[in-house]
């Protein structure tokens, strides 16, 4: 093959890269060649490092502030809603009473009570709340594969994972890379009902075809590299370099993926069966509690973004509808769901316990391995719910909202920012989206001006700038 290598139907680069995805079955084959470096690139060692990762837990659909994180207990009735506010941990920090567990431990987090935009849209402030631009285009890229560019995965695990769909009233956007690419998409885990809730769920995204066992995949495995020497052969002929050779990338390309197929790691972090039944039952037997489980296995495996739907499940007696816990427009918005203050599908009753669980077993559980100095958490829906209550719902609202953030560079029990009176407009220290990704990349040990795209400097990051009053770094 060495003198007749010009005659090859398609490139060397696309030949080596489709025998990999063939003969190992990879349906995350894009994190991984995100991770191959093209050449004249320095090669990245697949040795942990230290850095940081990040938890963003998603409330679908708009969480009320009202109701959570900045009651209004002096409102008229028609604004406050029937919920009492508690003490925290947090001299003069009060939130709803279905949020103890949160409460004792708000030493470890900051509440913002200023986030505003302007898009009242879930597909549009989905977009804006999780690009981190007010006005973004179609192909701006989502704050994980940011992440995923800037501080990529250093073991052999995919970069960004998101567990549980988002329903069909948004764009797929969350599962691409934007301009970034597909490299730097999200490996999705969890598809409505069949999530890690499930008894009998499996993710089967490290699995070998059928067919494919593993003395075949050695085999393969060695044609596969015999087939990458004689091209690399072909390429010092020309007087091309082994270390810059574009077959020699994806050599590692193949490596990594044969890893991943057949070791161990990868596949232990999705394997929420090696947990105890305590720590199951401390997070929740529910989509949002054993999906932050999963979280947190992932980050401890070296995942750098893990988003995750806080879906709250079914209540009992009720049927699935869709994945969207917090879009609580009441009975008026259909039959199925009932009042935003009830213990319904679609009700706070319903949803707050599942997350006061879910989220203080995360914090204490990172706490406890020593994982939440590493570890961003983020807890934020695209927008939250209007001030007045109207038929036992409320409508969108992203004139002013709140963001719970723990962990990593961000300070403990602070509140930043106000609402008015009622919750309806920020009173001080407005923080819009660009903002608050420059707070959350500045949180990483990201400089917020890095710049990215195809080209490596089209973009920056973020255009805003960081609260560092809530900083640690």
């Amino acid at each position: 093959m060495g003198g007749n290598h010009h005659s090859l139907p398609v490139s060397r680069r696309r030949l080596l890269h489709q025998g990999c995805l063939g003969v190992f079955g990879l349906g995350c084959a894009g994190q991984l060649a995100a991770e191959v470096p093209l050449p004249g690139r320095t090669s990245t060692s697949l040795r942990p490092e230290p850095g940081y990762s990040c938890i963003f837990i998603v409330q679908y659909g708009g969480a009320s502030h009202i109701d959570s994180f900045d009651l209004k207990p002096l409102a008229p009735d028609i604004v406050r809603g029937p919920f009492q506010p508690i003490a925290t941990r947090t001299p003069g920090l009060e939130v709803c009473e279905h949020l103890p567990q949160l409460a004792q431990q708000s030493d470890k987090f900051t509440i913002i009570r200023s986030m505003t935009h302007g898009n009242p849209g879930h597909d549009g402030g989905m977009h804006v709340a999780m690009t981190g631009h007010s006005m973004p285009r179609p192909e701006t890229p989502y704050f994980g594969s940011v992440i995923s560019r800037l501080q990529p995965a250093r073991r052999n695990i995919p970069s960004y994972v998101w567990l549980q769909n988002l329903a069909g009233d948004v764009e797929p956007r969350y599962l691409k890379g934007g301009f970034l690419g597909v490299s730097h998409g999200p490996l999705r885990v969890g598809t409505d009902l069949d999530n890690p809730s499930a008894r009998d769920f499996h993710f089967a995204g490290f699995d070998p075809l059928e067919g494919n066992a593993p003395e075949r995949l050695q085999s393969r495995q060695k044609l596969l590299q015999a087939l990458s020497d004689r091209l690399i052969a072909a390429d010092a002929e020309e007087g091309q370099s082994v270390s810059k050779s574009p077959v020699s990338g994806f050599q590692r390309f193949q490596e990594k993926a044969f890893d991943l197929i057949t070791g161990t790691h990868a596949s232990a972090a999705f394997d929420l069966s090696r947990e105890s039944s305590h720590m199951r039952h401390r997070y929740g037997h529910h989509p949002l509690g054993q999906n932050l489980l999963m979280a947190r296995r992932l980050v401890e495996a070296g995942v750098r973004q893990v988003s995750v739907t806080a879906w709250c499940g079914v209540a009992e007696g009720e049927k699935f509808v869709h994945t969207q816990t917090w879009d609580m427009h009441g009975p008026s918005a259909g039959s199925h769901l009932g009042s935003i203050f009830g213990s319904g599908s679609f009700g706070l009753g319903f949803a707050l316990p599942r997350v006061d669980q879910a989220v203080s077993a995360l914090l204490e559980d990172l706490d406890d391995r020593g994982l939440l100095a590493q570890t961003l958490v983020v807890l934020v829906g695209e927008f939250g719910r209007a001030p007045r209550i109207f038929e036992q719902g409320r409508d969108h609202w992203p004139a002013c909202y709140s963001a719970l953030i723990a962990g990593a560079g961000v300070q403990g029990g602070l509140v930043y920012g106000a609402s008015d009176p009622q919750g309806s407009y920020v009173r001080d220290k407005p923080v819009t989206p660009e903002d608050f990704s420059a707070t959350l990349f500045k949180a990483m040990g990201i400089d917020p001006n890095s710049r990215i795209g195809l080209d490596g400097f089209t973009h920056p990051a973020s255009t805003g700038e960081p609260v560092t009053e809530i900083l640690r770094i």
